[in-house]
C-alpha cells in the first residue's frame, strides 16, 4: 500500500529535502518518499509498504532520478525481505520498473546479491534481511559521497574550461537533491559554483512534457537561494544565439561503453546546438550510470512513456489546485497519437567531457571510459 501522505506547505522547508527514508514503525518497515508529482506545491510524503506500491512510485514518476531509483530499488529488495516476500520476484519486478534507468536495476541487483550472499552463507530470514538493508543504507551512503566529489570535480572543469568565474549553465530535466542520496549530479556542480560565487545564471529548461525542469528544478535552485531563469524547451536556441550560455550540464539515466548518454528528452538538440555554437556540453553522472554491456547507443532501451502525457496537460496533484487537483485537461484533439519517448541519446562526439566521483573522462570515447570503469574496480568510496 502507499496510501499516506504528510503534507507540508511550501515556505516551512527544512534544511535538507527529506528525498527518501527508511522507517521501521510498530507495523514493519517502510519506505517512505517525497512524492515529486505533488511538487511545487506541496511536499507530501508518500509511504510504501510493498514492493507493488514502490513499483507504482517508480512509474508514475513520484520517485525518479537515475542515482536515486537505484537506492530505492535497493531499499525495495530490503523491504521484500523483511515484511517476508519473495526477494527474487521483487527484484525482478523493481528492475524493470523503468528498464533505460541503469542505476535502478544496479542497485536491485546489487541488495539482491547481498541477500543471496547471506542465505548461502547460512544466515536465516532475519539475518538475510538485514544483510539485504544494510546494502542498501551502504548505496545510500555511496551515492552522496558520489554526489559531493561530482560537484567538486565538476567545478573544477568548469573553472578550468571557462577561466574567470561568473558562469551562465543551461541544464535541463531535474539533477538536484530530488535524484539523488546527496545534492545530485549536474544541479550539485551548478550548487557548488553558486556557493562559490562563480554562477552568474542557472538557465532551467522547462523539460516538457511533464516539466521536471519547472517543478523540480526550479524549486530546487529557489530552495537554494540560486540566480535562476526557466525557458521552454524550445527558446534554448535563442539563447545560444545570443551568447548567453557557456556551458549545458545535464545528468544521464545511462551511459553505453563507446560513451553515448541516454538523457531526458531533450538533451540531444542540446548537445546539437553546443557543438555549433562552441559551448561545452558537460555530462555529470556516477560510475554507476555507465553501463559496459550497453555498446553504444543504438543498444540503450528507450522508455516510451503513455501518448496523454503529451496530448493532455495535468492540474497538480496537489488538493485544491488547478479546475480539479488531479485530473487531465485535453490539449490535442481526442484520439491524437502521440510520440513520446522519455529519453533521447547523445552520441559521444558531441559531448565534451563526463564528470563521475572518479575524475573527468575527456575526451568521450570507449577507450576513455574503458579506462575509467577499469579504475572504479580498484577503487572504494570512503
Amino acid at each position: 500500500m502507499a496510501d499516506q501522505y504528510v503534507q507540508t506547505p511550501v515556505g516551512t522547508e527544512p534544511p535538507t529535502l527529506p528525498v527518501l527514508r527508511w522507517e521501521e514503525p510498530p507495523e514493519g518497515p517502510v519506505l517512505v518518499l517525497l512524492d515529486q508529482r505533488r511538487l511545487p506545491v506541496e511536499e507530501s510524503t508518500l509511504v510504501c509498504t510493498d514492493v507493488p506500491a514502490l513499483v507504482d512510485a517508480i512509474q508514475t514518476l513520484a520517485v525518479r532520478g537515475a542515482p536515486l531509483l537505484g537506492i530505492a530499488g535497493a531499499y525495495g529488495v530490503a523491504l521484500a525481505a523483511l515484511r517476508g516476500y519473495d526477494v527474487e520476484e521483487a527484484a525482478e519486478l523493481l528492475a524493470e520498473a523503468r528498464p533505460t534507468a541503469v542505476n535502478l536495476a544496479y542497485g536491485v541487483r546489487r541488495a539482491a546479491e547481498a541477500h543471496r550472499a547471506a542465505v548461502k552463507n547460512g544466515a536465516g530470514p532475519e539475518g538475510a534481511a538485514s544483510a539485504t538493508l544494510a546494502a542498501a543504507r551502504e548505496l545510500h551512503r555511496q551515492d552522496a559521497e558520489a554526489s559531493r566529489r561530482m560537484a567538486a570535480h565538476g567545478l573544477a572543469l568548469l573553472d578550468e574550461l571557462l577561466p574567470g568565474g561568473s558562469h551562465r549553465i543551461l541544464t535541463h530535466c531535474n539533477t538536484g537533491a530530488l535524484v539523488s542520496g546527496g545534492e545530485g549530479t549536474a544541479f550539485a556542480v551548478a550548487l557548488e559554483a553558486h556557493r562559490a560565487g562563480s554562477l552568474r545564471r542557472l538557465w532551467v529548461d522547462e523539460t516538457r512534457p511533464l516539466l521536471q525542469g519547472a517543478r523540480l528544478t526550479a524549486y530546487e535552485a529557489a530552495r537554494n537561494g540560486m540566480a535562476y531563469t526557466l525557458l521552454t524547451d524550445n527558446a534554448a536556441g535563442s539563447l545560444f544565439a545570443a551568447g548567453e550560455v557557456d556551458a549545458v550540464l545535464i545528468g544521464a539515466d545511462r551511459i553505453a561503453a563507446d560513451g553515448s548518454v541516454a538523457n531526458k528528452v531533450g538533451s540531444y538538440p542540446l548537445a546539437v546546438l553546443a557543438k555549433y555554437h562552441h559551448v561545452p556540453f558537460i555530462v555529470v553522472a556516477p560510475r554507476t550510470t555507465i553501463d559496459p554491456d550497453t555498446p553504444d547507443g543504438a543498444s540503450i532501451e528507450v522508455e516510451q512513456r503513455a501518448a496523454y502525457e503529451v496530448t493532455e496537460l495535468t492540474a497538480p496533484h496537489a488538493v485544491g489546485v488547478g479546475p480539479e487537483a488531479g485530473t487531465w485537461l485535453p490539449v490535442a484533439p481526442l484520439g491524437t497519437q502521440a510520440y513520446n519517448p522519455a529519453f533521447d541519446v547523445t552520441p559521444p562526439e558531441l559531448v565534451t567531457a563526463i564528470v563521475t566521483e572518479l575524475g573527468v573522462v575527456s575526451p568521450v570515447t570507449g577507450d576513455e571510459v574503458a579506462k575509467l570503469c577499469a579504475r572504479s574496480r580498484q577503487v572504494t568510496i570512503g
